[in-house]
């Protein structure tokens, strides 16, 4: 019979993570006490500034159990933050885990959960560092704090656009909302979990590498991810740098499998493309001359396409969708809000 968090208790579920940690995970440079004290100590490189974010994911709020295994929602988990820290140009180190956890959880469920955040880690040469286990009555949760670094004068902004700049997007943006109502509308969710969109949504893919190369550069000038969705975000970059921006319809990525499907949905592509989504690539803003060279530093480290979808304008946010026709048309950046009814 699988044992439940209840029947080890919580130090006994600490010491088999510590395990775990130490077997399959990797020793960062630069930690100088890791799992086992009251804190953890790390020991910053000369030159580097740190980064930091955190992000807590709620059974039930932000995933269905039901609809996604332990490890993939670990590694759900972890891509959300490593999406932040390359979104600032920077690489990921460290990263604390708390999770909340009701009595019956299944101890392989939060393994199996433990290699969901060690399989996002360790190609980065990142580690687990420490943590925090409590027990819930209602929902279970995920909270991360990552800490990563970015070279002093590389740190990418969202207030830096400038009007005139040419708009970038990395990858396929509006896959994940497609997965999501692949996943919501499919009587038999199991038989779509392969699906490309709904493993967009699942497992979506951070663009860490991809970052740090275009802050590397120095070519671009402004840099955020989609986690809010692709038209969310751009309204983030508006906002804080009192600009505006036009989109190009025609000029909006779209993959095979979402133009296919939103056929078979009865939607309109491009209304996913800018919609609410879990998608984590990134948008930046450079001058239309950089265009070439920063998709010549993306292709030099991975095959994500990196598509011109627009113009920053001098009208502060302001945003508008030009249509195939040259028609113009204002959209608003909703975007993911918690409290929204």
């Amino acid at each position: 019979m699988s044992k439940t968090v209840s029947d080890i208790g919580e130090f006994g579920l600490i010491d088999r993570i510590h395990k775990l940690i130490q077997k399959e995970g990797i020793k960062t440079p630069g930690v100088t006490l890791g799992i086992g004290d009251d804190t953890a100590a790390i020991k910053p490189r000369e030159g580097y500034e740190l980064l930091v974010t955190c992000d807590c994911l709620v059974e039930g709020r932000h995933y269905l159990s039901g609809l996604i295994d332990p490890r993939t929602l670990g590694r759900r988990a972890m891509t959300v933050n490593i999406s932040d820290i390359g979104a600032m140009g920077g690489l990921p180190l460290y990263a604390l885990v708390s999770l909340g956890l009701k009595a019956e959880t299944h101890v392989a469920d939060v393994e199996s959960l433990y290699h969901g955040f060690l399989q996002e880690l360790n190609p980065l040469e990142a580690s687990i560092i420490g943590g925090n286990i409590t027990k819930t009555e209602g929902a279970n949760f995920v909270d991360i704090t990552l800490i990563g670094e970015v070279e002093q004068g590389k740190l990418m902004l969202r207030s830096s656009a400038e009007a005139g700049d040419a708009i970038l997007v990395t990858g396929y943006p509006g896959q994940a909302v497609a997965g999501l109502q692949l996943l919501q509308n499919s009587k038999t969710p199991q038989d779509v979990r392969n699906h490309p969109l709904v493993q967009a949504y699942s497992t979506p893919k951070h663009r860490a590498r991809e970052g740090h190369a275009i802050a590397q550069s120095g070519l671009a000038k402004a840099m955020i991810d989609t986690s809010d969705g692709l038209l969310a975000d751009l309204g983030h970059i508006c906002k804080a740098s009192g600009v505006g921006a036009e989109i190009f319809q025609n000029q909006l990525p779209l993959s095979e499998a979402l133009n296919q499907e939103a056929g078979q949905m009865e939607l309109d592509p491009y209304d996913l493309v800018m919609s609410d989504s879990d998608d984590y690539e990134l948008i930046m803003t450079c001058p239309v001359e950089s265009i070439p060279k920063i998709r010549s530093f993306v292709a030099s480290i991975s095959d994500v396409p990196v598509s011109e979808i627009g113009r920053i304008t001098k009208a502060k946010e302001k945003i508008q969708l030009i249509c195939p026709d040259g028609r113009k048309q204002p959209v608003t950046p909703t975007g993911w809000d918690h409290f929204r009814k």
